[in-house]
C-alpha cells in the first residue's frame, strides 16, 4: 500500500510554496508572474505569508504557479488545483460552461 496522496499540494504549507517560488525564480521574477505588491515592495517571506492568507485570490495564483512548476503545466488559478478549464455544457461550442465546482 502506498501512503503518497495523488494531490501534488498534500503536506504542502504556504511558507515551502513562497520559498521554493522564491529559489526558483527571485522576488523579481515572482512579481512579475504573480504582480502583487508582497512580491515587488520590500519583499519577505513573513510579509508575503500574511497578505496571502488574508487574500484568496492571490493565494489561488500563487498555488496556480506553484502546481505549474511542480507539474510542468498551465494551471488556472480560477478552476482549482490542477483543473485546467471548466466542463462545458450541450453542444461542445456552447458558449455556456459550468462554473469550477459545479456539477
Amino acid at each position: 500500500m502506498s501512503d503518497k496522496s495523488p494531490d501534488p499540494m498534500h503536506g504542502v504549507t504556504l511558507e515551502m510554496m513562497i520559498e521554493r517560488l522564491q529559489e526558483q525564480f527571485g522576488w523579481d521574477g515572482l512579481a512579475q508572474r504573480v504582480p502583487i505588491r508582497c512580491f515587488s515592495h520590500d519583499p519577505s517571506v513573513k510579509s508575503s505569508l500574511k497578505f496571502l492568507r488574508r487574500t484568496p485570490w492571490a493565494r489561488a495564483k500563487v498555488e496556480a504557479l506553484y502546481l505549474q512548476t511542480v507539474q510542468g503545466k498551465k494551471v488556472n488559478p480560477l478552476n482549482g488545483r490542477g483543473k485546467t478549464e471548466a466542463k462545458t455544457v450541450g453542444k461542445t461550442n456552447s458558449p455556456w460552461k459550468i462554473l469550477p465546482g459545479m456539477k
